[in-house]
């Protein structure tokens, strides 16, 4: 099955939670493969036989991946994880391609806070998951069309009042102001007052990016609920 590959950046206690949930839904899996082999594998048994036992024991652990009983490996977990966080959203369903180059575009999207939280207290770690090509497409296009409406809202924005106080002092800085004097030289170039700040703060909050809906997917693996083992509840 071809695969799409994210990376997304997370907390170091997500990333921790997520590989001690991947361990456990392995461990499950291994622990529930040894008790059928233990059970259904008989002394003398033909090495025929075996095989087909042990086919099949792989068979169910396979479907009981598909189905969620079992985690799988992290791939698995974040891919039916995703799909949950979709569903949730209403964003589960058939979206129209977006224009060419637009999600591959490269830099921050427009209404992503420049302080997006990347270092110490956000998000230093790095996840790697692939998925399926097809959910990874949903989740690049969703991510494009639901932000939409916020992002002309930020462009018009933008062509208002300008790039807002973080690009002000980058710019400064740019333009040989001393760091600790560029706030100030900063301040005296915005002339967007706060209700306009707020109104660009709550644009910027419904821009969705494939991080958040991974991010999120991540948070739900990992909330500390497991499926019972089967036949645990019988």
């Amino acid at each position: 099955m071809e695969k799409m590959k994210f990376h997304v950046a997370v907390t170091a206690e997500s990333l921790e939670r997520l590989n001690e949930y991947v361990k456990g839904e392995q461990d499950r899996e291994r622990a529930w493969t040894a008790e059928c082999q233990r059970k259904l594998l008989a002394p003398g048994m033909s090495r025929r036989v075996a095989a087909a036992v042990r086919r099949d024991i792989r068979a169910q652990v396979a479907a009981m991946r598909r189905t969620g009983e079992f985690g799988g490996s992290r791939d698995d977990v974040v891919a039916r994880t995703v799909r949950e966080e979709l569903r949730e959203r209403g964003l589960d369903r058939e979206w129209p391609e977006p224009p060419e180059g637009e999600v591959d575009a490269a830099g921050r999207r427009l209404g992503t806070p420049p302080s997006q939280p990347l270092g110490a207290g956000g998000y230093p770690r790095r996840v790697s998951v692939k998925l399926p090509y097809d959910l990874g497409e949903t989740v690049r296009r969703a991510a494009y069309w639901s932000s939409q409406d916020a992002e002309k809202a930020l462009q018009e924005w933008a062509e208002r009042w300008g790039d807002g106080r973080t690009v002000a002092v980058r710019e400064a800085i740019r333009d040989g102001v001393p760091p600790e004097l560029a706030p100030a030289a900063a301040a005296k170039s915005l002339s967007a007052p706060q209700s306009a700040l707020a109104i660009r703060d709550r644009l910027r909050a419904q821009v969705l990016t494939t991080g958040d809906l991974l991010r999120a997917a991540i948070d739900r693996a990992t909330d500390g609920r497991q499926p019972e083992l089967p036949g645990e509840a019988e």
